[in-house]
């Protein structure tokens, strides 16, 4: 286990660079002549010698980092990992803090176990990302803010390197996302590599310079962000209707009633996700990771 406050000593030649996770870390939002490319590749690309793999998927839950990515991971055995999921797990009725908490944990635990150094994030709520009424958009935040607060407690027993992107002000400014409003654009995912790139340096393990900040291609416009929404966010509305929406509906008409409660579940739910991922403690035997219930 790598514990905060760990020497760390990776090497600058031959540095294998491992990215799970989502969309985020796929490369959504940047593209390039063949596909996407992102912030992960931005980074690694002005790091001499760095090899670099991406085993991010769109759509990608916790579970599937843990049952799918985690494992390809480890066979490259790479020397630094990052690990950025959770907003969709945000996005599906079956949503539980707990399950989501022992998932991160095993997934950090096996990689920094292995001696990787991690990159971590917490992320904003897609409800202020879409610009949702409250009573829809306060319970995507809540499941966001408790997302994020397992990943803090999980990287500071880890000693991973933590990056925040749940700021106001990252959101807010919307020349860093792409047309559908979910996914940075380029200047978004330059951004995210520059920064990665400033922590990384501040403890030895960014030899290189950092990469471009300024985007080479245009910022997307309005008419794509219409065209956007008439073609490909549509179909995401409507895988999302299929599952989230009608319980989506049903939370918002409880908060509208019962915020104070619905506030004190959340932060019961958190404290209990904690203490089953408290240290030492690890993976439970037989822990139902796949959030079926009844499934172990």
């Amino acid at each position: 286990m790598t514990l905060a406050g760990t020497a760390v000593e990776l090497p600058f030649q031959g540095l294998r660079f491992a990215a799970l996770g989502d969309s985020l870390t796929e490369g959504v939002g940047d593209p390039v002549s063949g596909g996407w490319r992102g912030w992960a590749a931005l980074l690694a690309g002005h790091q001499p010698g760095w090899e670099f793999r991406n085993f991010a998927a769109s759509g990608a839950l916790t579970l599937d980092v843990l049952e799918q990515q985690a494992p390809r991971a480890l066979e490259f055995t790479p020397h630094l990992a990052s690990v950025v999921v959770g907003v969709n797990d945000t996005l599906r009725r079956s949503f539980d803090i707990r399950r989501v908490a022992v998932r991160l944990d095993t997934v950090y635990g096996g990689l920094a176990g292995q001696g990787s150094v991690l990159l971590t994030a917490c992320l904003p709520d897609p409800g202020a990302m879409l610009g949702l009424p409250g009573p829809l958009a306060r319970p995507l935040a809540r499941r966001q803010r408790a997302v994020n607060a397992v990943v803090h407690t999980l990287s500071a027993r880890y000693g991973a390197v933590h990056l925040h992107l749940a700021e106001p002000a990252w959101v807010e400014d919307r020349a860093l996302w792409s047309a559908d409003r979910l996914h940075p654009g380029e200047r978004g995912h330059r951004l995210i590599a520059a920064r990665c790139h400033t922590l990384l340096a501040e403890r030895g393990l960014a030899p290189g310079a950092p990469p471009p900040v300024e985007p080479e291609q245009p910022p997307p416009s309005a008419a794509a962000s219409l065209f956007w929404l008439a073609t490909s966010g549509i179909a995401w509305l409507t895988r999302r209707s299929t599952d989230l929406l009608p319980q989506l509906l049903r939370l918002a008409g409880e908060e509208l009633r019962h915020t104070a409660r619905l506030d004190l579940q959340a932060a019961e739910a958190l404290a209990a996700a904690l203490a089953a991922v408290s240290l030492g403690q690890g993976r439970p035997t037989g822990a139902n990771l796949s959030g079926v219930p009844g499934a172990a």
